[in-house]
């Protein structure tokens, strides 16, 4: 309901004491609605994390635009795999999201760094959730599927899915059955894991996220996953949420710069205890740097292992410029 966004986001823009508007997840209707905020009232600090939109469109209106590092993931993911002790890695998705250009892009680096690493690259296609078959029409497809998918490729395939709603459906087979599973698209412990797994949280758990990693932790190596499965111990979206919240009170209060790199990192790292982050300016793969669209990362943690260090790892600079 992309109008119902515009309108809701605009009249944010009607209090007077209105200093900042982050939105956690911009969908689709942020960036007119960020446009009709700046009209009104060009004081606000916009920010816009995980944009649905064209990178040129949001970076054009928001003060900051933060975003999952896809570019960077997708040689780290492969890379990842391998380090686990994958040997193929199946790239699951559907027509609409790889319309969208930092997924696609995403993919074709994937493709690239595997062959590079060699990783044997598999694209498989999966029915869409907003297809006819609905959500539980595509959870159940990739059920369905995962136990033929290893018994044709193997179980040193690390599969991915593009999808949030079919990881759950994915891990669940994987904890069962055998292969690898790196990250899911967004990663975080409670992305997918406690449906797979039927995990329940406390109320004294909620939102304490090295206690929601360890039960996650416990539940991956009782059902068999230890070794093969991991996440970023922080759900991104979450992190994002209070971190960019806590960067636009340091402009307001403070004067910092509200693009500045190095403060905004400061502050996930402020509310991200022992992980570790990584990132950079988004690059056009004409190698032109955006002066406020930052692209970030989390180190991967894998169940019954710990960390890999992905953060630690030089991207060759070769697969920034890989459209």
């Amino acid at each position: 309901e992309m109008e119902t966004t515009i309108s809701q986001m605009t009249s944010l823009a009607n209090d007077p004491k209105m200093k900042a508007v982050v939105v956690a997840e911009a969908i689709p209707g942020t960036v007119e609605a960020f446009r009709k905020i700046r009209e009104k009232r060009p004081d606000i600090v916009l920010i816009a994390n995980v944009a649905h939109e064209d990178p040129a469109m949001i970076e054009e209106v928001a003060d900051l635009v933060t975003n999952v590092d896809n570019v960077s993931r997708g040689y780290l993911m492969i890379k990842a795999a391998q380090k686990m002790g994958a040997t193929k890695f199946m790239h699951i998705s559907f027509p609409r999201h790889l319309s969208n250009e930092l997924l696609s892009r995403r993919r074709n680096i994937m493709k690239v760094a595997a062959a590079d690493l060699g990783v044997e690259f598999i694209e498989m296609s999966v029915p869409d959730p907003l297809s006819d078959v609905g959500v539980p029409g595509a959870q159940q497809y990739v059920l369905e599927q995962v136990p033929t998918w290893l018994k044709k490729y193997g179980n040193n395939t690390a599969f991915f899915a593009t999808n949030n709603a079919q990881t759950e459906p994915l891990l669940k087979r994987i904890a069962e059955l055998g292969g690898y599973f790196v990250v899911a698209d967004l990663p975080s412990p409670t992305m997918g894991y406690p449906g797979a797994l039927g995990i329940k949280f406390t109320d004294a758990e909620k939102g304490n996220w090295p206690k929601i990693n360890k039960k996650v932790e416990d539940a991956v190596i009782a059902a068999g996953g230890g070794n093969r499965m991991g996440t970023w111990t922080y759900s991104y979206n979450f992190a994002s949420a209070i971190s960019l919240v806590e960067h636009a009170m340091n402009v307001i209060d403070n004067g910092a710069e509200v693009n500045d790199f190095p403060t905004v990192m400061k502050a996930f790292e402020n509310n991200t205890p022992n992980s570790r982050w990584n990132g950079s300016k988004l690059r056009d793969a004409k190698g032109i740097e955006s002066e406020n669209y930052f692209l970030l990362y989390q180190d991967t943690y894998i169940f019954g292992k710990g960390y890999l260090k992905m953060t630690d790892e030089v991207i060759p600079e070769k697969y920034f410029r890989i459209k």
